[in-house]
């Protein structure tokens, strides 16, 4: 059982600062070139949510990813949040990838 964590707790975590939380979860949307690079990286995301057993809402367009994690089990964020929305944008760096302003 993991200990739910606040939003404040959330971007006070190293790397976060692009991600928005809310008491109930956090988000991200990366811009990618294409829908090729955003599906290459939406696996990337798979192998990473795989290897932590902390799989993410994901949401595929042309031009963009939108990552949404949470606890469910808890009800809300907790550390694996944190350590998947660290893992994620490494790999948005890595990539090349910023974020953009949710609507």
């Amino acid at each position: 059982m993991a200990e739910l964590i606040s939003p404040e707790d959330f971007h006070a975590a190293a790397g976060l600062d692009e991600w928005r939380a809310g008491p109930g979860s956090a988000s991200v949307r990366y811009r990618t070139p294409d829908f090729s690079a955003g599906a290459r990286f939406v696996g990337e995301i798979a192998q990473a949510a795989d290897e932590l057993d902390h799989h993410p809402d994901v949401d595929l367009r042309y031009g963009s990813v939108r990552i949404r994690t949470a606890t469910h089990s808890e009800g809300g964020l907790t550390s694996k949040d944190v350590e998947l929305a660290q893992r994620i944008t490494g790999l948005a760096r890595s990539l090349g990838f910023t974020s953009e302003a949710e609507d």
